[in-house]
């Protein structure tokens, strides 16, 4: 099982990105889990080569390399590649590191908007590590990030994908994500998010940014009841499984890897219903 969701490469986070427990760890091999410290920001970039790289050792030992996770940028660039950025200068980085401690995501949109709208189009205004991004990018080169992302792209992976798209109902979604979050909760993630909060990490960082850490951290802070944190985090996570549902039915990574849909049923908090998952065995073993 190689990891694909750009949350559970944090080691800190274990139980609010839901990470393989260390029984499941054991069970079956698993890479690219808890890899990397919160102070080390991962990309799609390094995920890409990380990825070919556990893939690659996967096949040697016989086995089909499955990837979990949902980050439709990591999967898109594992597929069909990705453009060549240009160096970023260290300075470009203070700057926009600044600029959003100053002016926050919704001003650092503003001003990006403004020298490079096409790019500024592509992004949300509340999304601070890519607004960051294409500020760094534009500073150190002169042209906008949607310009180098249009650029040809370097040869795609040379493996055959096959995706398998779990798409449950919404209501039942809604539902499984609010039980997930109360589950974590009894399973220590105040006491994750406290230890995480001791590191004194810069908090645009990706893995302060994770579903749970921004509420949680604000209720340790005295600003929010644990009631409210939860709430506003399961909000937050709904919120993003619709963005997230709504970019793998319509992004063109559907056209280069075979999708097979399961409205798959949640019957807890963390497990999906012993037909579904059948069905997922007999689907890998077929694509093998």
């Amino acid at each position: 099982m190689v990891n694909a969701d750009a949350m559970q490469l944090y080691r800190e986070l274990r139980i609010l990105t839901a990470r393989p427990t260390v029984e499941e760890e054991r069970r079956v091999p698993h890479r690219l889990y808890g890899v990397r410290a919160a102070a080390e920001p991962a990309n799609a970039a390094w995920w890409r080569e990380a990825a070919l790289e556990a893939m690659a050792e996967v096949a040697a030992a016989g086995r089909i390399p499955v990837l979990c996770g949902g980050s439709g940028l990591y999967l898109e660039a594992l597929v069909r590649g990705l453009s060549a950025l240009p160096p970023l200068a260290e300075e470009a980085r203070a700057e926009a590191r600044r600029m959003l401690a100053e002016l926050g995501p919704a001003g650092l949109y503003s001003r990006l908007a403004e020298v490079d709208p096409e790019s500024a189009g592509r992004l949300r205004p509340s999304d601070p590590q890519r607004l960051a991004r294409a500020w760094e990018v534009w500073r150190s080169s002169g042209r906008g990030l949607a310009a180098w992302q249009a650029a040809a792209r370097p040869e795609p992976s040379r493996w055959r994908f096959t995706a398998i798209l779990l798409d449950p109902p919404r209501a039942a979604l809604r539902e499984a994500i609010e039980r997930r979050f109360a589950h974590m909760i009894g399973a220590g993630a105040l006491e994750e998010v406290r230890a995480l909060a001791a590191l004194g990490l810069d908090p645009s960082l990706p893995a302060l940014r994770a579903h749970g850490v921004p509420e949680l951290g604000a209720h340790l802070a005295g600003q929010m009841t644990l009631e409210e944190a939860a709430e506003r985090a399961a909000l937050a996570t709904g919120q993003y499984t619709k963005r997230q549902a709504t970019w793998f039915r319509h992004h063109p990574l559907a056209e280069a890897a075979r999708t097979h849909r399961i409205h798959a049923r949640i019957t807890d908090e963390t497990k999906f219903d012993e037909k579904n998952i059948a069905n997922l065995a007999i689907f890998i073993r077929n694509a093998g």
